[in-house]
């Protein structure tokens, strides 16, 4: 079973996450500083959540910076938060015009003041009721978001899940509900989590595909929607007989 770009069944209001990952081997294969890969990984953004609209997807996680990303040199990371500025001060307000909701999860204390700044403001247009909400993982951990969920639950007194999953909306600066991801993508070959939103991935189908980041788009994202709507997703129950 395949389906045209924007031929998806828009009721499923499907949420995707992706770990957008190859930019630094896609420079290097073309004798580049890494640090135009992460550029080039700017431009797959834009059109990659373009992308997403047109196929009515409700929510896009994008996994771009993990808190192990510190540990890479000191000129790539300076050089990957001016690529994230870059992306919210010029390309985000034409997403947000197209009824594209932009937030960011992850810690900001250790992120420069100045993309602070520039995300605040983008979270700050966002439209009430926008047709797409982008959420960027900066400086994010799956686990310390698990961990931090796991400190407030302690003080409501409902040990409900419904309950500790309402604290991943409290830590989600659009205040929507969080949903289950239904299909997780990796780019660059590998073929692991890397500390992703885990909460949110519990029954996630996972596509990974060779496609470096930068070369990420709107055939690559059809290519997994296909391959998604091949699966037969069970949640531990038995298929249902025909």
């Amino acid at each position: 079973m395949t389906h045209d770009p924007g031929e998806y069944p828009r009721q499923s209001r499907l949420s995707v996450a992706i770990i957008m990952d190859g930019s630094g081997r896609w420079a290097m294969a073309r004798g580049l500083p890494r640090a135009e890969g992460h550029r080039a990984g700017r431009a797959a953004v834009g059109r990659t959540v373009l992308a997403a609209l047109e196929c009515g997807i409700r929510m896009l996680t994008l996994f771009t910076f993990s808190t192990d990303n510190w540990g890479r040199p000191e000129d790539e990371v300076a050089e990957m938060m001016r690529t994230f500025e870059g992306f919210f001060r010029v390309d985000a307000p034409a997403l947000v015009a197209r009824g594209v909701n932009v937030t960011v999860i992850g810690r900001r204390n250790r992120l420069p003041i100045s993309l602070r700044q520039a995300i605040e403001k983008i979270e700050a247009a966002n439209l009430v009721r926008g047709l797409l909400h982008v959420r960027f993982a900066i400086d994010y951990s799956g686990r310390d978001a698990i961990l931090d969920a796991a400190r407030r639950f302690r003080q409501i007194g409902d040990d409900s899940a419904e309950s500790f999953a309402r604290l991943f909306t409290e830590m989600d600066q659009s205040g929507e509900p969080v949903p289950d991801v239904d299909l997780l993508i990796r780019t660059g070959g590998e073929q692991r989590l890397s500390n992703c939103p885990l909460w949110e991935i519990a029954y996630a189908e996972l596509y990974f595909t060779p496609c470096l980041w930068p070369d990420f788009g709107p055939a690559e994202l059809d290519a997994a929607l296909q391959e998604f709507y091949t699966r037969h997703r069970r949640f531990g129950r038995l298929p249902a007989m025909v």
